[in-house]
């Protein structure tokens, strides 16, 4: 079951995310559009466009996207960039499930950082209905290897001084493996739901550099360390910086971002 307050959660820092979190790669936006079929003045769908990070990418290699996303707050902040770069975007505030979107119009549906807070009972049948035949959906997600992260016993140790590891943390937590997908999970996922053939998966490797200040800012802008109580929070914070600032005053991870694509 998917939890409405984390993923509601976002609009609270919508700036601070649009400023923290990471983009993708171009070579995965390429690849996408090329899979799907799609140039210049396709009309795509994004679902979940958060403050339009997935957008302004595919907006800039010509494509009209049309972004559904739940939160006003983000939905502000993408609307908001969108106008500043010129792009041509209609956004729809609202959820996936219950957005006013026409059958069979799409040739792709992408969702950036996004799918998993959609249910799969659902959410494939709904995206199926809306893609052409032929159609490819695409999900995709950056995520931290911890596994070479050097800090992450250290790291790890915070979560744990700091009382946060009482409550389920997610993909920011050095604890936890690095995908959100497997083809184990992705596969079965797309069979459960029918109508959907030649699935695939595909991993784009990037390192990134955060100063303490830098990665403490990346962390408030996820789910759950938002809902951490707050002196919890104050905390984790803290000794998260500190033990970066003990180690040279930066962070270096390893982020693969992980690509799963499907064709309706």
């Amino acid at each position: 079951m998917t939890d409405q307050a984390r993923r509601l959660s976002f609009g609270a820092v919508a700036d601070a995310y649009d400023r923290s979190r990471p983009d993708y790669p171009p070579e995965l936006v390429d690849d996408v559009i090329e899979y799907a079929g799609c140039g210049p003045g396709s009309e795509v769908l994004e679902i979940g466009a958060g403050t339009g990070k997935a957008t302004r990418m595919f907006c800039a290699r010509g494509l009209s996207v049309v972004a559904v996303e739940p939160d006003g707050e983000m939905a502000a902040v993408a609307s908001r960039q969108a106008a500043t770069a010129g792009h041509s975007v209609r956004i729809i505030q609202s959820d996936f499930e219950s957005a006013a979107l026409a059958a069979g119009a799409f040739p792709l549906a992408y969702s950036a950082q996004a799918w998993h807070w959609i249910e799969p009972e659902t959410g494939y049948a709904r995206v199926h209905g809306l893609l052409r035949s032929g159609g490819v959906l695409a999900a995709f997600w950056n995520r931290v290897d911890w596994s070479r992260c050097p800090l992450r016993e250290e790291l790890q140790a915070a979560y744990e001084e700091s009382g946060a590891d009482q409550v389920q943390l997610g993909p920011m937590h050095p604890g936890v493996s690095a995908s959100p997908r497997t083809t184990d999970e992705w596969d079965p996922e797309l069979a459960r739901a029918a109508g959907f053939t030649h699935t695939g998966m595909r991993s784009y490797e990037r390192v990134f550099r955060y100063t303490a200040a830098e990665y403490v800012a990346l962390l408030g802008t996820h789910s759950d360390h938002i809902l951490l109580a707050p002196e919890v929070r104050h905390q984790l914070l803290e000794q998260v910086s500190q033990t970066i600032e003990r180690h040279g005053g930066v962070l270096e991870l390893s982020v693969p971002t992980v690509l799963c694509v499907a064709r309706a």
